[in-house]
């Protein structure tokens, strides 16, 4: 078999680089780009041109210049490259699963003021340097429309030479709109806020001005869907991605689980799963967030669920391999630093499958090397792209005893 020549770049790593066969790591390269003697690049046929005007320098994005098919076997790579590290080899790895441009539902940005200019965006890539967005092709268009009109009202409530968040959701009803490090000073500052909110026909607005968050609109109590039970939203909780991805990612779960039998969902949230898999059976879900969880059990009772809402901490608390056993399938969704200590009273369960979501393949890996060594095999495992041309790579694991 032939040797590939040393200035092809024959794969992404991690972060995002393109490497060659001698191992050199290049930025901004396409899996069949050639690297020059010059340090030039010339184009193979997977290098693309980026749909942003943006890209590179907004760090929203690190891959738009790569294609569709080299962008899925980064993404397989990233998850496959983390378990071949802790000597984890799965009976199969499924497609990955890869979110369309345009449907990031959520979205954590900055604004900036400088006298009577204001910028909101990404920080560039490395920077603290905003990138002031004028296109993006991952925000859901209803996050991005509200970036101009965003801009005249922080140049009423924004300080100069000072900058804010500006943390978007969407909701039931529509967009939940988030402003720390803001400042509203006298009547003309408080009516703009309210003007913006009716205008823009936000779900809800909320300010911080560094004493905590306040509702300042909010026609009616703010919601998120989950297996078709509307739970009460805290201003900016924690949401998937992309609902596109949040489907696949629930749908990977509801199939590994067994036809009967209750179930649990560890580090619940506000029930992403918990709610999904509760349509037909009886649930357990556990969550260490006071505020999601209450929001939880008051939603389940409100649709007549059986669902048990528990608050707790499973790092502090795990559940024990006796009250694990009585479970005919759990599903886990834990932080990116994974959950060794719940997953070491998996491993000594007899629970017959697990479904790990994870956000993290690192730190999932090294989990199933502790359920592998507990006596489960990796069924499966699927890739999912949620954070479309990110490094950011997420999966669905399934586990069988």
């Amino acid at each position: 078999m032939n040797e590939p020549e040393p200035d092809i770049i024959i794969r992404i790593a991690a972060k995002g680089d393109g490497v060659t066969a001698n191992g050199r790591h290049v930025p901004l390269t396409a899996p069949g780009d050639r690297v020059a003697a010059d340090g030039s690049i010339v184009r193979g046929p997977h290098h693309v041109d980026a749909p942003c005007m943006h890209f590179p320098a907004c760090g929203g994005c690190g891959l738009q210049h790569i294609d569709d098919a080299s962008y899925a076997d980064f993404v397989t790579a990233r998850v496959v490259g983390a378990l071949a590290g802790q000597g984890v080899e799965p009976d199969m790895i499924l497609p990955p699963h890869i979110s369309p441009p345009q449907a990031r539902r959520r979205a954590s940005l900055r604004a900036s003021r400088q006298g009577r200019k204001v910028a909101i965006g990404f920080a560039e890539a490395g920077s603290h340097m905003l990138v002031d967005l004028t296109m993006c092709e991952i925000l859901d268009p209803r996050l991005f429309s509200l970036l101009a009109p965003l801009r005249t009202l922080c140049g009423i409530i924004l300080p100069d030479k000072r900058a804010a968040h500006v943390r978007m959701s969407l909701t039931d009803q529509g967009v939940d709109l988030l402003l720390e490090g803001v400042r509203i000073e006298g009547l003309a500052a408080d009516e703009a806020l309210l003007a913006f909110a009716r205008e823009h026909a936000l779900a809800r607005l909320t300010i911080d001005e560094g004493d905590g968050p306040q509702t300042r609109w909010e026609p009616e109590p703010v919601t998120v869907s989950f297996g078709g039970v509307p739970v009460a939203f805290p201003p900016f909780a924690f949401l998937q991605a992309t609902a596109d991805g949040e489907a696949a990612l629930v749908r990977e779960a509801l199939d590994a689980m067994p036809a009967q039998g209750v179930v649990a969902d560890l580090f619940c949230g506000l029930g992403t799963f918990a709610l999904a898999l509760g349509q037909h059976r009886p649930v357990y879900a556990a969550e260490a967030a006071r505020d999601l969880i209450l929001s939880l059990k008051s939603a389940g009772n409100r649709a007549q669920r059986r669902m048990v809402a528990d608050h707790r901490d499973l790092f502090r608390r795990p559940l024990t391999p006796a009250e694990i056993n009585r479970f005919a399938g759990i599903v886990i969704d834990p932080p990116r630093a994974g959950a060794r200590e719940q997953v070491m009273q998996l491993a000594a369960s007899q629970v017959p499958v697990i479904a790990y979501i994870s956000c993290n393949p690192a730190s999932f890996a090294r989990d199933a090397a502790h359920l592998i060594g507990g006596g489960y095999r990796l069924a499966s495992v699927r890739p999912v792209g949620q954070f479309r041309w990110s490094t950011h790579v997420e999966l669905v694991g399934i586990f069988r005893r």
